[in-house]
């Protein structure tokens, strides 16, 4: 899979033989001495790609640098690869949402298949994240009535109570419901409850018997 795999490490001869090894393999690699050049050139996540990162470098160690990521959002996937890991650190390592820890010297075909999944797992975070990007688009292009029957046909609420609810009759609530069908490419109620639900739109559903 094609993507650029970003190598934070402070060991310049191992930067220049990671550098090779990946780029034999296919990948296009931009390395980094420490933790502070990668957030100054803070790579794109909206393409498939990965960080290769040590643990003990200088400034922001690897674990820190984790951290610093996840507060300014930046969601590539991290694999580390270190000299000096114990497993209460590639613990917590992994429960902070690393990838993978792995351990130097690693062999190529640990290495590459790590970074294959990585990459595997952060294409489908991004497609999963484009669908839900095309449902908030679709639920911005509901009229604001449209919006207020949505959100009470997804809570359970049959027509008869959406047309007492807003205050309009049931062949009004038809139509607004034909149209929130239509603008939200849905065949069935069972879909659009789906879509509320991913959107966290569901929050409170204790009222839908009602």
């Amino acid at each position: 899979m094609n993507g650029i795999v970003h190598v934070v490490d402070d060991d310049a001869s191992f930067r220049v033989a990671i550098e090779r090894r990946l780029k034999l393999a296919g990948y296009d690699v931009a390395t980094y001495a420490t933790a502070n050049q990668l957030l100054d050139r803070l790579p794109s996540h909206d393409a498939p790609g990965c960080i290769l990162l040590d643990v003990q470098i200088p400034g922001l160690t690897g674990p820190e640098l984790q951290e610093r990521l996840g507060q300014l959002g930046c969601g590539l996937p991290i694999v580390f690869l270190t000299g000096h890991g114990d497993i209460p650190m590639s613990v917590r390592a992994m429960k902070a949402g690393a990838e993978d820890f792995l351990t130097k010297p690693v062999s190529s075909e640990d290495l590459i298949h790590a970074i294959e999944q990585a990459f595997a797992h952060y294409q489908t975070f991004l497609t999963q994240r484009e669908k839900l990007d095309a449902m908030r688009f679709r639920i911005a292009s509901l009229t604001p009535r449209e919006r207020e029957v949505f959100d009470l046909i997804v809570r359970g609420k049959i027509n008869k109570q959406i047309a007492f609810s807003l205050g309009t009759t049931e062949r009004t609530i038809k139509a607004h419901r034909h149209s929130v069908m239509e603008k939200m490419q849905v065949q069935s109620l069972a879909e659009l409850v789906s879509i509320a639900e991913r959107l966290g739109f569901l929050g409170d559903t204790g009222d839908a018997r009602n």
